[in-house]
């Protein structure tokens, strides 16, 4: 073959791929309701019209579901309700607010706020005005957060009073805006009672938005989201995850997270009815998918682990037959709690492996997590998975190497400049794992979590699942700590459930017949509960001991 016609077939296969791709994502908006083909042709075409004008940003997301369901509930919090139509005229009027405290196209604004409606009105206002949105982290630290805004240098900060009252230093002359406050006095709801009901012109250029990192370990980063590419993405998670126009999707996870920003995003896409509640309790968790019949609940592993922990006769109060999908994601859940949660609530749990930077990999479905309660699953509609060696070649199957990512969806750089090393158009997210037989991931653990331990690379990962394995053991990290005979070691830190007993070399003595000798912990560690920030990931810093 000549190499003119090698590439016209190149070319021709990858037409033919796009094409199928265009198909599958079709079907699978139309499967879900997002599209709907002679259903209210008027109102469907409307939506399309301002998805077109607006661009598929959340302010373009939230204008069409106004002109398909304007009285259907968007959201609903601890204080209020609002329809798409009732939260399209507030937002139209805080945005009009804000641009006479100067917000405009790219105007850097940062956000510090739990679930709640005001979260969701200042996200789509800012949209409108093509502003930059700046999310914070609420489990910083006021030096954190002084830190954060020091650098980022916004105009403006809306803020949950709580936040506020930590007395971070800001500069002096940073306007600032409460939106939420215990005493329901909000400077947010004072702006939409005082701005202009005019509607907002579409802005030339969109807004971004950019997602800081949790800072556990290091100085948070900014980390530039794209705004999503029409409905592709929306299609990519619905290709395996089976939501439905009009659910009740009940967030837990921080919006101000990659994984919370993803569920807005795609409950925007279904038009969907967002119950927000400002802080996770196990029980009220179960109380408010019984009162507002929640089809999907959207979470990080260690709340489904605090449902699990409540009393039977506590979970059997409340009625959670409405729900059709648990989704999860943000860091890994023991594989004894995944089989407890299939058992409890049937085969509802979907877990979704990614990271702030390559939004997601893979998504694991119920049947998947019940074959191997490990794995992270497959990768969805239009995104690739490569396991690659530290020089960017492939692995073979079942080799551990360097998780590589390629979808519509990775970030756009650090705020400081840097980024993530790309491979062709795979970028490494800094974990490493293998792939099986059937396709499917294991995540071992994060790259730099890796130790040489006597000559022998491990990963703490299998060692958290054996000792969570434990019948004792309610919650467990377990981290490398130098060593001066090996180089590194690992050091447990347990949470045991209550009235339960065992003791260090008890715990290590069991571990022996599943680990081997250079992957047993040499410290153990027993807490009362793990730090974890409100995403659900370990606050090393707090924890005791050397690292």
């Amino acid at each position: 073959m000549t190499t003119g016609t090698a590439e016209t077939a190149r070319g021709s296969l990858a037409q033919v791929d796009r094409r199928e791709n265009l198909l599958n994502q079709g079907y699978h908006l139309v499967r879900s309701g997002v599209l709907a083909p002679g259903l209210r042709v008027h109102r469907d075409v409307g939506a399309v019209w301002q998805l077109l004008t607006w661009g598929p940003s959340i302010a373009g997301g939230y204008r069409a579901s106004t002109v398909r369901t304007p009285h259907q509930t968007a959201f609903v919090d601890e204080r209020r309700t609002s329809t798409f139509r009732e939260l399209d005229d507030d937002t139209d009027r805080l945005a009009n607010a804000l641009r006479e405290l100067g917000v405009g196209p790219r105007t850097p604004v940062a956000v510090l706020c739990r679930n709640h409606g005001g979260l969701i009105e200042a996200m789509v206002a800012l949209a409108k005005l093509g502003a930059t949105t700046l999310l914070l982290n609420s489990g910083l630290s006021p030096a954190q957060v002084s830190a954060v805004v020091a650098e980022q240098r916004p105009a403006l900060l809306l803020a949950d009073q709580e936040f506020l009252d930590q007395d971070p230093d800001l500069p002096a002359e940073l306007p600032v805006r409460s939106t939420w406050a215990d005493d329901g006095a909000s400077g947010l709801a004072a702006l939409v009672a005082a701005g202009d009901p005019a509607r907002v012109p579409v802005p030339e250029k969109p807004g971004r938005t950019v997602v800081m990192t949790s800072g556990t370990t290091s100085t948070p980063k900014g980390a530039r989201r794209p705004q999503p590419h029409g409905l592709s993405e929306a299609a990519s998670l619905l290709s395996v995850i089976p939501l439905r126009a009009g659910d009740r999707m009940m967030i837990t996870t921080p919006i101000f997270h990659t994984w919370g920003l993803a569920a807005l995003q795609l409950g925007m896409a279904l038009h969907a009815e967002l119950v927000l509640p400002r802080r996770f309790d196990a029980e009220d968790t179960l109380r408010r998918i019984a009162e507002h019949r929640v089809t999907a609940l959207v979470a990080v592993p260690v709340m489904l682990q605090r449902i699990l922990d409540l009393p039977a006769e506590v979970k059997a109060r409340y009625d959670t037959s409405s729900l059709r999908v648990v989704a999860y994601s943000g860091s890994a859940m023991p594989a004894d709690r995944i089989t407890q949660f299939l058992d409890e609530f049937g085969p509802v749990l979907y877990g979704l492996y990614g990271s702030t930077e390559a939004s997601w990999a893979s998504i694991a479905t119920p049947e998947d997590l019940a074959a191997e309660p490990t794995t992270a699953g497959r990768p969805p509609l239009g995104t690739r998975i490569g396991i690659l060696d530290d020089d960017g070649r492939p692995v073979p199957r079942g080799t551990v190497g360097q998780i590589c990512v390629g979808n519509g969806m990775l970030f756009e750089g650090y705020t400081n400049g840097t980024g993530k090393p790309m491979f062709g158009d795979l970028m490494a997210t800094g974990d490493r794992g293998r792939l099986d037989a059937e396709g499917r991931l294991y995540v071992v653990g994060r790259a730099d979590d890796m130790i040489v331990s006597g000559g022998e690379n491990v990963f703490p990962r299998p060692v958290e699942e054996a000792v969570a394995a434990l019948p004792e053991v309610a919650d467990v990290a377990v981290l490398g700590v130098p060593d001066e005979r090996f180089g590194h070691r690992f050091a447990a830190y347990v949470v045991l459930h209550e009235g339960a007993a065992l003791t260090a070399d008890t715990l290590i003595d069991r571990l022996r017949d599943t680990l081997p000798r250079f992957s047993l912990p040499r410290d153990v560690h027993f807490l009362d509960a793990l730090p974890r920030n409100p995403t659900g990931k370990i606050d090393r810093r707090r924890l005791p001991g050397p690292r």
